[in-house]
């Protein structure tokens, strides 16, 4: 699995969740890797994909209770709809 593949995968499953992981909405750090096998998790591939979904700003990061939460960027929703090929959200 590639990096582009790892970073797709770690952007679906929060959009998936339920509610989404939009903005306010968020999930500890550690639930990120949790859709991949169990052989890349931890590796340098995985961490190198996360790192850099933080530094184009796809991912923001606080830190809650003590754990490292994320949320997707809400700013930055179209140009994720975009790296992932998905139809742009209807804006109602």
């Amino acid at each position: 699995m590639d990096k582009r593949a790892v970073q797709e995968k770690v952007l679906r499953k929060l959009m998936a969740m339920n509610p989404p992981k939009w903005g306010n909405s968020h999930t500890e750090e550690d639930n990120l890797v949790k859709s991949l096998p169990k052989h890349l998790r931890g590796t340098k591939i995985v961490q190198n994909a996360i790192d850099e979904l933080y530094k184009i700003e796809f991912l923001t990061k606080l830190k809650k209770s003590g754990e490292w939460h994320v949320s997707l960027n809400p700013r930055k929703k179209e140009e994720i709809y975009r790296f992932l090929g998905l139809p742009p959200e209807e804006k109602l």
